[in-house]
């Protein structure tokens, strides 16, 4: 597949911190899982992260939204300290939108209706409400599908409806749990581009977790390598794949992205 970077626009980028995660450790049953891990997420960044099952990939993304809290360790979005915020004033104060690897939709309903239901849990306003779900069905190009229960979608189809869906409150930060995993290239390039277009549009910092890593590295700006709990590299695509760390951990020595 040919790489999309030379679609990315580059000159609204900034290293202002959105989230930060400061000294983290995470224990499950006395297995340390996150070892004093340091992270910034930058505004309009997308953050890529890699590495083997059970690194702690998953973790970040749940200790972002709180559904774990850290054992030692800070977590600040916005500059505010959210440790110990519950899940639902974060998604809410702190406008986070999270796509998770599955489920996310209920497949009984149509796509318009798990649309609305959304909306009208974020948007108070009826009228808002409408406009919100005309520009998304405009935006996803859902207008043949709104009638179609979820089940009957196919793969591509509801990943594009449970990252709609996600969007409803406007967020500042989009977090994505293996978003390519069972795709096709073609949807897997339709995704990539859905997610640069959302940088550039909706100025949204966004964080991919996956393990499809050329997928992921041709629609990144930076990425970080996680083993055993700690980020063994960051930086460009081009920068981690050539890490003599991320190879011997992870990608081996004759991977790249071309």
């Amino acid at each position: 597949m040919a790489l999309i970077k030379k679609f990315r626009i580059k000159n609204f980028k900034n290293t202002d911190p959105i989230v930060e995660l400061k000294n983290i450790s995470v224990f499950y049953n006395k297995r340390q899982i996150i070892d004093n891990l340091n992270l910034k997420i930058n505004k309009q960044e997308i953050l890529g992260m890699l590495g083997p099952n059970g690194v702690g990939k998953s973790t970040i993304l749940n200790l972002i939204t709180g559904l774990k809290n850290p054992n030692y360790g800070e977590i600040l979005i916005g500059g505010i300290n959210c440790t110990k915020l519950p899940i639902n004033e974060r998604f809410t104060k702190f406008q986070i939108g999270f796509v998770p690897q599955y489920g996310g939709l209920i497949q009984n309903l149509s796509l318009i209706d798990n649309l609305k239901l959304v909306a009208e849990i974020h948007i108070e306003e009826k009228e808002l409400q409408i406009q919100k779900l005309n520009k998304l069905i405009t935006q996803f190009e859902f207008e043949s599908l709104l009638k179609i229960k979820a089940k009957h979608l196919s793969g591509g189809q509801k990943k594009k409806l449970v990252i709609a869906m996600a969007l409803i409150n406007n967020p500042k930060i989009l977090l994505l749990d293996e978003p390519f995993a069972a795709l096709d290239i073609l949807t897997i390039k339709m995704l990539q581009e859905i997610i640069l277009n959302l940088q550039s549009t909706e100025e949204i910092s966004i964080v991919v977790v996956d393990h499809q890593a050329r997928d992921l590295l041709n629609c990144v700006d930076r990425a970080i390598i996680l083993s055993n709990g700690k980020i063994i590299a960051s930086g460009s695509p081009n920068d981690v794949i050539s890490d003599k760390d991320a190879k011997s951990h992870y990608f081996g020595e004759e991977f790249n992205i071309s």
